[in-house]
């Protein structure tokens, strides 16, 4: 989970996150690993990572796109470290929570989304023969609707041409004028229930989530600060890509020599111990 090191050598922060699973088998390791949401944002860097890797110097500009996006998954990667903070730590929890709101809130804004997009396409631009454009006017122009950005002169006539070349080449569509009363009429419904309805109901589901998880924020800290520092007490001292030589190091200590870790037993022993003193306590 380093962050500034992980496009270096992606195989050696693998195997880093692979080898802190104790005991578990290899398998349990990497299954373990990919539960982890924040390791499934390492994933994306590697893979994003890996993928420039095999850029040639004609998709230049595809590459600056990927680095971008790499970018800022590498930039928000930096939340975790806000997990050992009392406050700020529990908002973790309430943000990933909130993006699985999200997630559910789409599909009915998509089912309204769809439902005007379609009607809007058909109803005022019946004469446009471009699939690019309808794609366009279906599912961007309704969501930019959403935000208020509504271009009302569409739906009234201008200078135009019906002539599907002409259109291919750049030229203006007409607008199908016949019915553009409808339009306005479905616009409104649109906006009434995405604006107001669906709105606030993702307002409502936040709330839900915030005090849920509000209620038990210092219990949600304590296992956050637990599993970071259980995490970092079995990481070997060195960095990627220098951790590779701590690798072949534990492979030789532990698989070879049959030396098990001091680590382990040592936070082991204060485990036991810490238990049976908790449970003398409660008896």
């Amino acid at each position: 989970m380093n962050q500034s090191h992980d496009g270096f050598n992606p195989f050696s922060v693998l195997c880093s996150q692979t080898s802190l699973g104790g005991s578990l088998f290899l398998l349990q390791r990497m299954k373990k690993y990919i539960q982890d949401d924040w390791n499934k944002c390492d994933l994306t860097k590697i893979r994003t990572i890996t993928f420039l890797c095999r850029m040639f110097p004609w998709s230049f500009n595809l590459g600056r796109a990927v680095m971008a996006i790499d970018y800022m998954v590498f930039t928000l990667r930096l939340i975790h470290i806000f997990a050992i903070h009392k406050q700020l730590g529990p908002k973790i929890i309430i943000l990933g929570k909130m993006v699985k709101d999200v997630f559910f809130f789409l599909f009915f804004l998509g089912v309204w989304l769809m439902a005007y997009g379609v009607a809007h396409q058909a109803l005022l631009f019946s004469y446009d023969p471009r699939s690019k454009w309808i794609f366009r006017r279906v599912f961007y122009r309704p969501y930019l609707h959403i935000f208020g950005q509504i271009n009302i002169h569409e739906m009234d006539e201008r200078t135009c041409t019906y002539n599907h070349s002409e259109i291919d080449a750049g030229a203006e569509p007409c607008l199908s004028t016949y019915a553009n009363w409808l339009v306005v009429i479905l616009l409104v419904i649109y906006l009434l229930f995405t604006n107001i309805v669906l709105v606030n109901l993702l307002i409502a589901m936040f709330s839900h989530t915030f005090s849920k998880v509000q209620e038990h924020s210092d219990i949600y800290w304590k296992f956050q600060r637990y599993n970071l520092i259980v995490e970092y007490h079995y990481r070997p001292c060195l960095a990627p890509p220098f951790i590779i030589f701590s690798h072949l190091h534990i492979l030789i200590k532990r698989h070879i020599r049959q030396i098990p870790s001091a680590k382990s037993q040592h936070f082991g022993e204060k485990w036991e111990s810490r238990k049976q003193g908790t449970c003398l306590k409660m008896n």
